[in-house]
């Protein structure tokens, strides 16, 4: 696919300089650009590797005739254009219109105009698929399941019965939706509850059995959610577990049982949500932040990595470390904690001191 300079920055909303009839059909970092490549170079630490007929990608402020480019377009703000940049160039997996042959599609499922249904794809009774979805290879969908108009569910998904899914949602490689919660129960108090209740003291160990709770609830998916590889929602109990309108989800991610994330979050690899908790709106969750079962994460909060958040977070705190407390808390806390031997060499030499003078006295 191939684009003129004067296209891509119509496409970016960017300002252009040069020869705008040049064509391009990929970008490149700078330095390792190839002829028919659009090269990366936001920052002059970046530009110091371009040659001079190159066409390149600059920050505001940059001076496309000092590097003796041939074309530019200018980035107000850089990411952004990078966005719509990867966007003009993706090509899209490799989904042929149409169902193909050796899909398994039930005689009551009803798949709208212009659907693209991969191989070995198995879709079950009453399920709905919107107008322009594309479903790649390998995925299966349940019974009851509907899925919004231009989904993207890449190969290998495992889509179970009775979700609702909306529209524009991306689903990636080997997502796992509407399994079931871990929801179990013992005939008499177990040793988790028993410790809730006595702050950590047991009083006798006894021998118990785990009994099913069986997942009735299903799982609800707002428009234009994007779910990442390997990623697992389960459905709810009773409820449905919903994952709110513009939401991304990384890889590894794990939303439990009875989980309530509003919209525009943004929830990082290896996160973990423990059962019914509620997550609000725009709220940012780094790499590998735990949020303990039945809490709620008030609006606009931001978690760094690893933070593990048991107790209530109110809206637009940013917080940090294990157990999460404030940023500017936790930093005060590390400080302390490094000063700590330090802190213990001095109180050893001042006990030394006391003890020199009351063998003195």
């Amino acid at each position: 696919m191939q684009v003129t300079i004067k296209e891509l920055a119509t496409a970016l909303d960017a300002r252009a300089w040069g020869d705008l009839s040049i064509a391009v059909s990929g970008a490149a970092e700078p330095g390792q650009g190839a002829p028919g490549q659009i090269t990366l170079a936001m920052a002059p630490k970046y530009a110091e590797a371009l040659k001079p007929g190159d066409v390149a990608i600059l920050a505001e402020g940059m001076d496309p005739e000092a590097y003796g480019l041939a074309a530019a377009i200018f980035a107000p703000r850089p990411r952004l254009v990078m966005a719509g940049l990867t966007r003009s160039f993706d090509p899209g997996p490799d989904i042929a219109p149409g169902i193909h042959p050796s899909a398994v599609i039930d005689p009551s499922a009803q798949i709208g105009a212009d659907a693209a249904i991969g191989p070995f794809v198995v879709i079950g009774a009453g399920v709905k698929i919107g107008p322009r979805a594309r479903i790649a290879s390998h995925v299966s969908i349940a019974r009851g399941t509907r899925i919004g108009a231009d989904a993207l569910i890449l190969a290998g998904a495992r889509l179970q019965h009775g979700l609702n899914i909306g529209d524009r949602v991306v689903i990636q490689p080997g997502v796992v939706i509407g399994s079931d919660g871990l929801s179990f129960v013992t005939p008499e108090e177990s040793g988790v509850e028993e410790m809730r209740r006595t702050l950590g003291k047991r009083e006798e160990i006894k021998k118990q059995k785990w009994v099913r709770i069986h997942s009735l609830g299903g799982v609800e998916i707002g428009d234009d959610v994007e779910i990442g590889a390997g990623s697992a929602i389960d459905r709810g109990t009773i409820r449905a577990t919903r994952i709110g309108r513009g939401t991304k989800l990384d890889n590894l991610v794990h939303i439990g049982h009875n989980v309530i994330v509003g919209e525009d979050c943004l929830i990082c690899g290896q996160v973990g949500i423990a059962g019914s908790s509620v997550i609000g709106d725009r709220v940012v969750l780094a790499g590998q932040c735990g949020v303990s079962d039945n809490i709620t994460v008030g609006d606009d909060v931001i978690a760094g990595g690893a933070s593990k958040l048991f107790s209530r977070v109110p809206a637009g705190r940013i917080v940090l470390g294990s157990p999460a407390v404030e940023m500017t808390a936790r930093m005060e806390i590390d400080r302390a904690t490094r000063r700590l031997p330090r802190l213990a060499a001095t109180v050893a030499k001042l006990q030394k001191s006391v003890t020199d003078l009351l063998d003195k006295a």
